[in-house]
């Protein structure tokens, strides 16, 4: 059984790291273009996030309590 167990884990590992380039299914294509686009995208830069589709994040750590600027936002609920 531990036998078994092992080979199955090395097996699954293995098949984490396996890494092919891209490719549509058999019979089927790429998406259309967009209307107006000079190319059709291929699969590699279909997969690109745009930069609001993913932002980087800012990571800003407070090192001590500060105090608040003032919001001229911060109105009460009418």
């Amino acid at each position: 059984m531990r036998i078994a167990l092992i080979l199955y884990a090395t097996f699954a590992l293995c098949a984490c790291g396996a890494r092919t380039g891209l490719v549509p299914v058999a019979g089927t294509d790429l998406p259309q273009p967009a209307h107006g686009a000079q190319h059709r995208p291929d699969a590699e830069e279909l997969l690109e996030l745009e930069a609001l589709a993913a932002p980087e994040r800012s990571v800003e750590l407070r090192r001590r309590s500060e105090e608040r600027e003032d919001d001229p936002f911060d109105l009460p609920p009418e």
